[in-house]
């Protein structure tokens, strides 16, 4: 995609790339999402399609009530964690290219950095996410910041194209583990009632670092002349991330130990 909108762009200005993106999104979107089944019980299956006994699928979905959710400690630890993430991850997908081009990388081949981040992201999303079914969801959504920080730094040591692309596959990778893990951890957390609200609501938190992170890099650069402050800040923002989560982990697992015990 990031080729295809740098041609569109030398075709017919960005204006219009915009809008040939946008309605190309709607309509493949729309037209994709109108066949999804929004539970397999609507076809009496389980998950991973076993059939599900006529008394199992007479039960309510069960899990907890958006404001009982938003107000516990697991939550705001996963807010947080998204809130501080988020100030860098997306970082790289507005200011890799012109890094690469200012340290001499052709733009056509600045542009492939950005597609590489989407291989990786397409192989952390399938990868990872059955590597957690197995190491256990919260511990890898800790190493996938983890895993963003050190590929950052990566970048911070980077001036050529082959580094630079193994940066972008690496970062990538982890960055789409994160995306993938987000909506299952906040399931086995909560429960399915009400993990649509829940997912929008903590996606809020990516918002917010999504509308300043890269801006307030594009001004630090404008300063210094130099990106190695957003890096630094972005792989710090990653750092934070991991340690709310593993405190966030390790407080439910004693008050559920606390609880156990009464």
């Amino acid at each position: 995609m990031p080729p295809l909108a740098a041609w569109l762009i030398a075709a017919v200005g960005w204006r219009d790339a915009y809008l040939v993106l946008g309605v190309a999104a709607a309509a493949l979107g729309g037209a994709m999402a109108l066949l999804i089944v929004n539970d397999p019980r609507e076809r009496g299956l389980a998950p991973d399609g076993d059939i599900v006994p006529a008394a199992a699928q007479a039960n309510g979905i069960s899990g907890a009530t958006l404001r009982e959710a938003i107000a516990s400690r697991r939550f705001v630890g996963l807010y947080a964690a998204c809130l501080a993430c988020s100030f860098g991850v997306f970082v790289p997908f507005v200011h890799l290219v012109p890094y690469a081009v200012d340290h001499g990388v052709p733009a056509t081949r600045g542009v492939l950095l950005l597609s590489l981040i989407g291989v990786g992201s397409a192989a952390g999303r399938f990868f990872l996410g059955g590597v957690a079914d197995r190491l256990g969801r919260e511990l890898s959504l800790t190493l996938t910041f983890v895993g963003m920080a050190l590929a950052l730094a990566i970048w911070a040591s980077s001036t050529t194209f082959f580094p630079l692309a193994a940066f972008a596959f690496l970062f990538g990778t982890a960055y789409g583990g994160w995306v993938a893990l987000l909506p299952s951890v906040v399931m086995d957390y909560f429960g399915g009632r009400n993990v649509s609200g829940l997912i929008g609501a903590l996606y809020t938190s990516v918002g917010v670092g999504t509308l300043i992170g890269p801006t307030a890099a594009g001004f630090a650069f404008d300063i210094t002349g130099s990106y190695l402050i957003p890096i630094a800040a972005s792989i710090a923002a990653n750092v934070i991330a991991a340690i709310i989560i593993a405190a966030t982990a390790r407080g439910s697992n004693v008050s559920r130990a606390q609880r156990s015990t009464k």
